[in-house]
């Protein structure tokens, strides 16, 4: 079984992220919680968004720890199983208006997302994959297109087929950990309004998620794409003759001319 710090150098070589691979799970025994975890409300004197404290762990490189004391938002709170919908939450007020016309839109929107039980909410652990000192549930790595392109062949590279993904521009946080808890299976994020406003993730980037118990899979995925010519940088086609302005060539006839006598 490969190790989270083993997988960590694999991505590092192979996708060569920006900010750390990060492993993530939802911890239900409170003595299981990583003694130098940061909690938001008590270490850092604020309350998060889920998408804020996985980009304090991806840029920061510190394991974050995230109760219903620990967020702000209240998708965060119900996804997660902190909390059941409020009226107002059951309406579809948070969706209506902004994210869809109306109020039935709203709330097909909202049974969109995927969540956690009440009965079976736990703290939601993230640290960088290579230091993580408890067993990831999830890997999450952000990158830009063409990486994430490069991890679903690697993902894909022992069973062949296609990844399946859902998108609603709403609680990525949700997509990233409960979709893939539930699915089981690897997922391309596209990162919501939220993680971009709040977690501050960039145009550029979008996100892949994967079971834990499957990173010794990937991994060795990630290495046969690589050897097959799947990899990142994607290497460009350069052996070709370019074509020059006419002066350009006039030039090139004069270098020849003077270099033949």
């Amino acid at each position: 079984m490969i190790s989270p710090s083993d997988a960590a150098q694999a991505l590092d070589r192979y996708i060569r992220p920006d900010t750390f691979p990060l492993g993530i799970r939802v911890e239900r025994d409170p003595s299981k919680i990583p003694e130098k975890a940061r909690r938001p409300k008590r270490d850092m004197g604020v309350t998060l968004s889920i998408c804020q404290g996985i980009s304090i762990a991806r840029r920061y490189g510190w394991t974050v720890a995230m109760a219903g004391e620990d967020l702000s938002c209240p998708i965060a709170q119900v996804a997660f199983g902190f909390e059941a919908p409020s009226p107002t939450y059951a309406s579809g007020a948070l969706a209506q208006g902004m994210y869809v016309e109306d109020f039935d839109a709203a709330r097909r929107t909202e049974g969109a997302i995927p969540r956690t039980p009440l009965e079976e909410s736990g703290v939601v652990l993230a640290a960088p994959l290579a230091r993580a000192t408890f067993e990831p549930e999830i890997v999450v790595v952000y990158g830009n297109s063409a990486q994430v392109m490069v991890m679903v062949a690697a993902a894909l590279y022992r069973t062949g087929g296609s990844i399946t993904s859902e998108f609603s521009a709403r609680a990525d946080c949700a997509e990233i950990i409960n979709r893939t808890r539930q699915t089981g299976e690897p997922q391309v994020i596209l990162p919501c309004y939220g993680d971009r406003v709040f977690g501050q993730t960039q145009d550029h980037e979008m996100a892949f998620t994967l079971p834990g118990s499957r990173l010794e899979a990937f991994v060795a995925g990630l290495e046969g794409a690589s050897k097959g010519g799947v990899r990142y940088p994607v290497p460009h086609f350069l052996r070709y003759q370019a074509h020059y302005p006419d002066k350009y060539n006039q030039v090139m006839g004069e270098f020849e001319a003077r270099r033949n006598g």
